[in-house]
């Protein structure tokens, strides 16, 4: 069941699209971040479904797959640069590991989810250790851990040049309200951007604190 359109039956012989619009399976942290069977290590585009929409997001119109709704799509790696520098070398695991596990400040899903949770969680954006990155701190990220591991799913695709797909995704009016980067929706790029301009403001007037943000064990995630 999807929201007000029919999205599978708009992406009809896209098999990439496909394989997120109507996935087989949608897979919990500790299976997108296993070793042996989690997701590929290759090039890919995957999809964000959550069970919990957070506090001021509107997912009356976001696709659904059961009881799950779509919020967010990423890409690994991003397209290669044009300026000459070296492409990424990321993949989907080493993408999703980080999403699940890492923390603000390399992951921009964390960031915007841990804004919009702040007064449901208590993930607070600060400048952390010695350079003064901005994370949610080791306790704040290990919150972010718990929620995401009980309320967020992903279905993956590989594909050899995974922003093709992404970009026909975004362009297509899908609603996808945690995008930002390349979402022509204004409606959802607007408050999420400002939301996360304000936490990074008063992050910089806060004083600075030694909690690095991680390394740590990510909630029911197995290294």
């Amino acid at each position: 069941m999807t929201g007000s359109a029919n999205w599978p039956a708009m992406f009809e012989g896209d098999a990439t699209i496909a394989q997120l619009l109507a996935p087989k399976q949608l897979a919990i942290g500790t299976m997108a971040a296993a070793r042996a069977d989690g997701a590929p290590r290759a090039s890919g585009i995957y999809a964000w479904y959550f069970d919990r929409i957070p506090a001021g997001i509107d997912a009356s119109s976001c696709h659904r797959a059961g009881d799950w709704t779509l919020l967010y799509c990423g890409i690994s790696p991003k397209k290669p640069p044009v300026n000459g520098r070296p492409p990424s070398r990321s993949h989907v695991h080493q993408r999703l590991r980080t999403h699940f596990g890492g923390n603000a400040a390399g992951s921009t899903l964390r960031l915007t989810l841990g804004c919009l949770l702040e007064a449901e969680t208590g993930t607070i954006l600060r400048r952390v250790g010695t350079t003064g990155r901005l994370t949610f701190t080791n306790p704040g990220e290990q919150l972010l851990d718990a929620w995401l591991h009980m309320h967020a799913r992903v279905a993956w695709a590989t594909h050899p040049a995974p922003w093709e797909p992404e970009e026909r995704l975004l362009v297509s009016g899908l609603p996808l309200p945690l995008n930002i980067e390349g979402n022509p929706c204004a409606a959802f790029t607007g408050p999420l951007s400002a939301l996360r301009s304000a936490a990074k403001r008063r992050a910089k007037a806060l004083p600075l604190i030694g909690d690095s943000g991680g390394p740590r064990r990510a909630v029911g995630v197995q290294r």
